[in-house]
């Protein structure tokens, strides 16, 4: 008999595994005392470790009286309460910038905590993107402030309003190295946000606070940066004449929002009048605006195909007549396409419209229109007041021939899934993406469930190529676009604390939805940047569902398949187990290694979602191999946009 080493440094038998013991307690009282034996003694040991639990604290901070936010009050209560007053509907961070925190905090705002200023601030971004709503990220001075960095990024591209806050250097210190971690912010977000400052004068505090929330409530919305030096947010205020510009938000920025000229509008319906193939492509616009109901009513009326783009889907259900989101083939046969809140504009050939076709654009920024494509014609409006006018002018019309091909074309692109899912069975050494795909679409959209219930947070790269193909949004925000246009790997699960978040609360567009359980897709690269905040979904208790698509590598591996010396750094281990991972974080884990076992392992962890409100990794073995055509068709999938496939757009 082998002699472990815990048996030559002690002389006493080798304890039994955890897993060795609930194996053979899982067999009644014989079992479970045989396996006891010899060894209990060491075992009773090892079982001594305390169970992962969630301080007492939590709960006490959900039953506390929030403080009155009245003066007097510090410059950090100032700003807190105009954030209150705004509508702000969450804070997501780390420890730092301690008193412009607390103070929002204070309020009521739902605050949540986690391990890396950029995971909140991408989960700020997603909460704006699943919402249409504002939400706050904020970091601390130097080194938490740069960790946010690419999420600012990242919702700049996106359009989300997100309020970026973070302490700083003291205006006392300006022009020194005084101190550690202080530097100078605004200049790192010149290009990657809508408007920056620096509050130096702190009777301005909540005229600043105006200035930022104009920017974030009109127009096309991006990230607004607001740095506060100690002076501004420890200032003392004694009553609101200490304060400059203390109007109600109602003087100091308007609702009313840009309707659409006339004329603009009359020549929008000739142009969709006389097309014999017109269709529309919703995009982020619509979701921010409460565009849908018109959005919706202008396509029936005139029978107009719709086709969506953007950080977020759903805006038109997937299971309409005339929805053409998962039909691609038929885009090349557009010949006047209406683009509705498309705030990233495509090249031209970027999107597969043909080269004849003409554009109307719908935007609210007029500084916008006609940049990158070449448009007939310009609307600048709001989104929802301009369908609105359209929907009222447009007579009521039939494209029975054009819905009759972007249907054919539908049902091609689904027969086509389906050759990709038979494929995908057809390999049985390891769980193919098209595989994972199907099921995770016949477990939301199919099964038990309610097809509009689910909350998505679309991630990953090339298994979001598979799975863009197979998921349908059939509401508004049902899924979040998570790599959408500035492409970063890594965020997904700090984006799906922001739409849990959102979900919980029932905020913006998930309010029918309040508390049902979300979905996330991602890699096992991106999974590898966030995944301890897989113990920040834990700890809240977010009922999230991970599936993390681990192929052993980066999804850059198969470019340098022939590159001997190289090919190792796009490598990672092989069967790491991130499902251990999560439970060591406080998740419910599931491993899948066969295709048979993707929708039980699904059912398992939404089961664990609703009972018990707790995340799950689902740790999906592939290999990386299935990218290569030539030996496992149908290989790294290309892409078409506008539609289910798109992102970059």
């Amino acid at each position: 008999m082998k002699t472990s080493r815990r048996q030559k440094r002690t002389g006493q038998p080798a304890a039994e595994s955890r897993r060795a013991f609930m194996r053979q307690a899982a067999l009644g009282g014989a079992g479970a005392a045989a396996a006891l034996g010899a060894g209990r003694t060491a075992f009773a040991a090892e079982e001594d470790i305390k169970p992962i639990t969630i301080p007492a604290e939590f709960e006490a901070a959900k039953g506390a009286t929030l403080p009155a936010v009245d003066f007097p009050m510090s410059g950090a209560q100032v700003f807190a309460r105009a954030c209150k007053e705004e509508g702000v509907k969450a804070l997501f961070t780390c420890p730092g910038n301690y008193d412009v925190v607390h103070a929002i905090a204070d309020t009521g705002i739902p605050t949540y905590s986690g391990r890396h200023e950029g995971s909140l601030c991408h989960a700020a971004d997603a909460f704006c993107r699943a919402t249409g709503e504002v939400a706050a990220a904020s970091g601390t001075e130097g080194p938490g402030f740069t960790d946010m960095i690419c999420a600012i990024s990242c919702a700049n591209s996106a359009r989300s309003p997100v309020l970026v806050l973070a302490s700083n250097k003291t205006i006392f210190a300006e022009d020194t190295e005084q101190g550690i971690q202080d530097q100078y912010q605004q200049p790192l977000t010149e290009g990657i946000r809508k408007y920056g400052k620096r509050l130096i004068t702190p009777a301005r505090t909540w005229e600043y606070a105006g200035y930022a929330f104009r920017q974030l409530k009109s127009g096309v919305p991006k990230p607004v940066h607001i740095d506060f030096p100690a002076e501004i947010s420890r200032a003392r205020f004694n009553d609101a004449t200490e304060v400059e510009y203390f109007f109600d938000k109602t003087k100091y920025r308007t609702e009313t929002k840009p309707h659409p000229d006339p004329r603009a509008i009359d020549r929008a319906v000739e142009l969709l009048r006389n097309a014999e193939r017109p269709i529309i492509v919703s995009s982020n616009g619509v979701l921010y605006s409460r565009a849908w109901e018109a959005l919706r009513a202008l396509a029936e009326r005139a029978q107009i195909p719709v086709v969506e783009s953007g950080a977020m889907k759903g805006q038109f259900p997937a299971d309409h007549e005339l929805s053409a989101d998962a039909a691609p083939q038929a885009l090349l046969s557009a010949d006047v396409v209406l683009l509705v809140g498309q705030y990233c504009m495509p090249t031209q050939g970027e999107f597969a419209f043909g080269p004849d076709a003409r554009y109307i654009r719908i935007d609210p920024d007029a500084e916008d229109i006609g940049r990158n494509l070449p448009i007939e014609l310009g609307i600048v409006s709001d989104e929802r007041a301009a369908l609105e006018a359209l929907a009222a002018e447009m007579p009521r019309q039939r494209h029975e021939a054009w819905v009759a091909e972007v249907a054919a074309a539908r049902a091609a692109f689904e027969a086509e899934n389906e050759e990709y899912y038979q494929t995908g069975l057809g390999y049985t050494d390891a769980v193919h993406p098209a595989v994972i795909a199907r099921e995770l679409a016949q477990f939301i959209h199919h099964g038990n469930l309610p097809a509009d219930r689910t909350t998505i947070l679309q991630g990953g790269y090339g298994i979001a190529r598979y799975t863009r193909r197979y998921l349908r949004a059939h509401r508004p925000a049902q899924i979040v676009n998570g790599a959408y246009q500035y492409g970063a790997i890594g965020p997904d699960v700090g984006y799906t604390i922001g739409v849990s978040a959102a979900v919980r609360h029932g905020i913006g567009a998930q309010a029918d939805y309040e508390g049902h359980p979300v979905i996330a897709i991602t890699g096992d690269a991106g999974f590898g940047y966030t995944a301890m905040e897989v113990e920040t979904l834990s700890k809240y208790r977010f009922p999230a569902v991970i599936v993390v698509y681990n192929n052993n590598a980066w999804g850059t591996w198969s470019g340098q398949r022939d590159n001997t010396i190289g090919l190792p750094v796009h490598l990672f281990q092989e069967n790491l187990r991130y499902d251990k991972l999560g439970e060591a974080l406080g998740a419910h884990g599931e491993y899948v290694t066969r295709a048979d076992e993707m929708r039980p392992a699904l059912e398992r962890a939404y089961q664990v979602a609703l009972d018990e409100s707790r995340p799950s990794v689902i740790n999906v073995q592939a290999k990386k191999e299935f990218w290569l055509r030539d030996q496992y068709a149908p290989g790294f999938l290309g892409k078409v946009e506008p539609g289910v496939m798109s992102y970059y757009h």
